[in-house]
């Protein structure tokens, strides 16, 4: 192939490094994101009118690529600037989707949530002419791009708070690997984020695929839901490069609606997902569930959530932090439904670092099916590479290093990172998951500085919590 497209995308990063309007990686990100969004949706309307004789793009003709982007002796300067602040986003925000066009949905609230931070109408020009070398209607391209957008998308493990947005390749291979989608179930991510679950899933089902119907069904049966603009937009990016015409995304906080709004028609085969952790939920939106359920945490409502979306028989592969297999109250009563609804058969326990930099705090893959009660579970720990002793931006955990997980999956014994443990015992611990490995002997243990100040905070926490039942026991 000709274009060289890691040079190509390096030489868009230098250009919008000259500009004053961008500050940080994640800004750059998002710049980048809504005009690859927009110039991959055109490349498709192009495609789609040629193979469709009635077929009719919700894109307005003034704000398709070719219109206002695709000549390179186009639009420039402070005119340029002008029609992408004052017509193409208040245009495509404003967007007619009255008729229920699926496509026009999702374009509106792509430019809803996201931004133009470019100050230099000749630099964004020149971006834009490096982006016109781009055919996304060759397969071969449209491909190759999308591992390049993957390595764009794994950058955001840095940016700040941004990193909560993306989960390691090497993590969500593996769960989506040992959930085992199959075509013609429900598969849903409640807290999508850049797409990396569902585009695992979608590389996992297409090798099933073996009819056009069905690859409609495909599209039709995989769902993610996200709240955050940034992650939106590029989830739906993520998607369409992934041979998705249009991405069932919703743009939308999955804990906003009442819990018992959820019915039968709403449940799903399976959920692959890392639901956000650490955080505080917004906008009062704990009342959305049962008196008894009811935190600020993030991470346990959504553990709440997923019980309730999942069909009886429907299995979920999540990620959840050290916090939520421990702790009493709410804690505990939200453990205990869960291991009574459903069979959590398997925790694999993974080093400190494996969020690194975004989050220092110790992290659990978690397996269960619903519909039966737990009786056993199986813990596995997963070690560090030899010599290593933390992950980082340099040493992100690898694909192969779940290649012993896979072998031992299959034939479970215990062994010195194996070990078994029975609901009675979990009972007996008041439901705490948090069992360390029995057959090991305590290694010394040196920590971060991030580490030791999530430590700290946690502390504080509990501290807190105790003095709170202390005054109330006294008053």
């Amino acid at each position: 192939m000709s274009i060289n497209l890691s040079g190509l995308m390096k030489t868009i990063r230098n250009i919008m490094r000259e500009d004053t309007g961008l500050n940080g990686d994640a800004q750059r990100i998002e710049q980048l994101g809504w005009m690859i969004f927009i110039k991959v949706l055109s490349d498709k309307e192009k495609e789609l009118e040629l193979m469709e004789d009635d077929y009719t793009s919700p894109l307005p003709a003034a704000y398709h690529w070719d219109a206002w982007a695709g000549d390179d002796e186009g639009m420039t300067g402070d005119k340029l600037l002008y029609f992408v602040d004052q017509k193409l986003f208040p245009g495509l925000r404003e967007l007619d989707v009255s008729a229920g066009n699926k496509r026009a949905l999702i374009i509106r609230e792509v430019f809803e949530g996201n931004h133009n931070y470019m100050k230099s109408g000749i630099n964004l020009r020149r971006v834009l002419n490096k982006l016109n070398e781009l055919d996304f209607n060759i397969a071969e391209e449209r491909h190759l791009f999308g591992d390049i957008y993957e390595g764009i998308l794994k950058e955001l493990q840095s940016a700040g708070k941004s990193g909560e947005f993306y989960t390691p390749r090497a993590v969500t291979q593996f769960i989506t690997d040992m959930i085992d989608p199959r075509l013609g179930e429900k598969v849903l991510d409640p807290a999508c984020g850049t797409g990396g679950f569902l585009t695992c899933t979608i590389e996992h089902l297409k090798k099933q695929v073996k009819r056009g119907s069905q690859r409609k069904q495909l599209q039709e049966n995989l769902k993610g839901w996200e709240y955050k603009p940034l992650p939106f937009l590029l989830a739906t990016t993520n998607l369409i490069l992934h041979d998705i015409e249009i991405p069932n995304l919703t743009f939308d906080d999955s804990l906003s609606r009442p819990l018992n709004e959820y019915r039968h028609k709403d449940r799903v085969d399976t959920i692959l997902t890392n639901p956000p952790f650490g955080g505080v939920v917004a906008n009062g939106n704990e009342k959305n569930f049962p008196q008894n359920f009811r935190t600020k945490e993030s991470a346990d409502l959504f553990l709440v959530l997923m019980i309730q979306l999942l069909k009886d028989g429907g299995r979920a592969g999540i990620v959840l932090p050290d916090g939520s297999l421990t702790g009493e109250g709410v804690k505990q009563r939200i453990r205990e439904k869960w291991l009574t609804e459903c069979n959590l058969h398997t925790i694999i326990r993974l080093p400190n670092s494996v969020f690194s930099p975004y989050a220092t705090v110790a992290t659990n893959l978690l397996f269960f099916e619903k519909g039966k009660p737990t009786k056993d579970i199986w813990y596995y720990e997963h070690k560090l590479p030899e010599g290593q002793k933390s992950y980082s931006k340099t040493k992100p955990i690898r694909m192969e290093e779940f290649d012993p997980i896979k072998k031992w999956w299959k034939k479970r014994k215990e062994s010195d990172l194996a070990w078994k443990v029975s609901i009675d015992t979990i009972k007996e611990r008041g439901w705490d998951l948090d069992i360390k490995n029995p057959n090991k002997e305590e290694d010394e243990v040196v920590h971060s500085t991030g580490e030791l100040l999530d430590m700290l905070h946690e502390s504080f926490r509990k501290s807190d919590e105790l003095l709170g039942k202390l005054k109330k026991a006294v008053s």
